[in-house]
């Protein structure tokens, strides 16, 4: 991602930084849910299937910050094409 945002040639605007710290932020609790739900099943089952939730719980939060991060920086402008007047 950061070598996308140096290879342009502007700088991103403030709403996709925004965003793109919204899906951080996304990110990062959902991980520290999944470090809590690992905790939190450690002698209850096995480690496999404490694995396997855990990299259930990483696969949601890595979908929803990328599906926030591309839905979130659309632009709201809808490009129109010119209005062509003949008399």
């Amino acid at each position: 991602m950061p070598t996308i945002l140096i290879l342009q040639n502007f700088a991103p605007s403030a709403a996709t930084i925004g965003v793109l710290a919204g899906a951080l932020i996304f990110f990062f609790v959902t991980a520290a849910i999944a470090y809590i739900a690992f905790r939190l099943l450690r002698r209850s089952i096995r480690t496999a299937v404490r694995m396997a939730v855990v990299a259930a719980i990483l696969l949601l939060a890595l979908a929803g910050g990328i599906s926030i991060y591309f839905f979130g920086s659309r632009s709201t402008q809808r490009t129109k094409p010119p209005v062509s007047r003949t008399r």
